[in-house]
């Protein structure tokens, strides 16, 4: 058996390791346990603005070979796997309100920027099946799954039957024709649209996910949780009429070049970077810092890996600060001071290396807390400013609601009270959608005020 999912090891939004408060790991349960709120309404986003970094053509050949022709256990693949001809999709199970929206939207990029002929269908022979089911009922499966993909079958029931025969065996096929992906149904509704966005990619595409990767849902870390301009171009690589599936790994590197200088042919004349292979041992190093199930100096000792294999290799890219940020979660509860300094090197690195706005907004939700925490409110304003609208470009509103609500307690504490209700209430429709239920919402509320020394 070989399944493919998102799993609970994202960078997580881990402000409230500042403090004593709520779990990050509760807060989108019970997401819709009340039809009724005294919240404002939730808000959604307005059209993706796909955008991908300049990236040489070579650059993007070894990447496209890595990913479609490894599993993330290093197994490889013997011959290239898609769906021939028209793609349907069809939605079983017991969906919230949110995801027909957010499925909609992503099968409009998926047709207008990967050029894939997909659509929805409420037909039973559909080619793939997202199952909304509870987040209970996946993890009797994968204890340690947030959603996962799966080939062959056509519901959770029939893979439990299917689960450890050759028909779920990605290795062994030669051709997609059915493949089931499995949702939560009672996350927030952005989890849930993560879990869409990465599972229907993966049943479209590659199955590999690459450290190296800083701008791609194709990546452990999930800092990236919609499709991104880099995911859209290899998926369209992916769907070219110059590959077919059975295709070996030589026929492929072979009808590259062709096809990248179609999609991409400003990387014909880009530099390549030739980025460096991440070794397993770095894995499994940053699983330890950030995976659940491990003490805090266990935590430490696994970071202090990442670190030393990230300078051992030279390495002065987002995988380095990676290391560090995994290194200041793993510090934050018992020493806020160490943890600072770690946030302080991610951010360091994070700035030499374009594509990471995003892994920048992230660690800003850490320092502008540490600077709230410490009564300087012009400092946590001057950090969190430059990464609101990056979160909203990227459709993340859990972090976007995360930094307009450490706003609103910077600017509290510049005595600007008025500016500072209007910022939280405009945080409360995005936290909703990035958090689900009111518990949730009001639990993060709670979190990030009581990091403000006033109160």
């Amino acid at each position: 058996m070989v399944v493919r999912g998102r799993f609970l090891f994202p960078i997580m939004l881990v402000v409230n390791a500042c403090v004593p408060a709520s779990h990050p790991g509760e807060v989108s349960r019970a997401s819709f346990e009340t039809p009724i709120t005294s919240l404002p309404p939730m808000k959604s986003f307005a059209a993706h603005l796909p955008s991908a970094p300049p990236r040489s053509n070579n650059d993007l050949s070894l990447d496209f070979i890595e990913l479609s022709f490894r599993m993330e256990s290093g197994k490889d693949l013997p011959v290239l796997t898609r769906f021939e001809g028209p793609i349907t999709l069809r939605v079983t199970g017991a969906p919230p309100p949110t995801l027909a929206a957010d499925l909609s939207r992503l099968i409009g990029r998926l047709r207008s920027e990967a050029r894939i002929d997909i659509r929805t269908t409420n037909d039973d022979t559909a080619n793939i099946t997202v199952e909304a089911v509870s987040r209970a009922r996946i993890r009797q499966i994968l204890p340690q799954a947030a959603c996962f993909v799966a080939p062959n079958v056509s519901s959770l029931a029939e893979y439990r039957k299917a689960r450890r025969s050759s028909l779920t065996n990605w290795s062994l096929m030669k051709t997609r024709t059915k493949v089931s992906v499995f949702l939560p149904n009672d996350a927030s509704p952005q989890e849930l649209r993560d879990c869409l966005h990465e599972e229907v990619a993966q049943a479209l595409g590659p199955l590999n996910d690459l450290y190296r990767l800083p701008d791609s849902v194709f990546n452990d870390d999930n800092v990236h949780t919609v499709l991104t301009g880099f995911d859209m171009m290899i998926l369209r690589a992916y769907y070219d009429p110059a590959l077919r599936s059975g295709m070996t790994r030589g026929q492929v590197v072979d009808a590259l070049p062709g096809i990248l200088a179609r999609i991409n042919p400003r990387g014909t004349s880009t530099a390549s970077r030739f980025v460096t292979r991440t070794p397993r041992e770095w894995n499994a190093a940053v699983q330890g810092a950030l995976g659940p199930g491990r003490s805090d100096g266990q935590r430490q000792d696994a970071a202090y890996s990442a670190i030393k294999i990230a300078q051992t290799l030279g390495w002065e890219d987002h995988r380095r600060a990676f290391a560090h940020y995994a290194m200041g979660r793993a510090l934050q509860s018992g020493d806020a001071e160490a943890a600072h300094k770690q946030y302080q090197l991610a951010e360091v690195f994070y700035a030499r290396n374009a594509g990471t706005d995003l892994h920048r907004a992230y660690v800003a939700t850490q320092l502008g807390a540490y600077a709230i925490s410490k009564g300087d409110g012009a400092e946590a304003l001057r950090l969190i400013g430059p990464h609101v609208e990056t979160a909203r470009d990227r459709e993340n509103a859990a972090l976007l609601s995360t930094l307009l609500l450490l706003r609103a307690e910077a600017l509290e504490l510049e005595n600007r009270a008025a500016e500072a209700r209007l910022v939280r209430l405009d945080s409360l429709g995005w936290a909703r959608y990035g958090f689900g239920s009111d518990w949730a919402v009001r639990a993060k509320m709670r979190e990030i005020a009581s990091l403000n020394p006033l109160k």
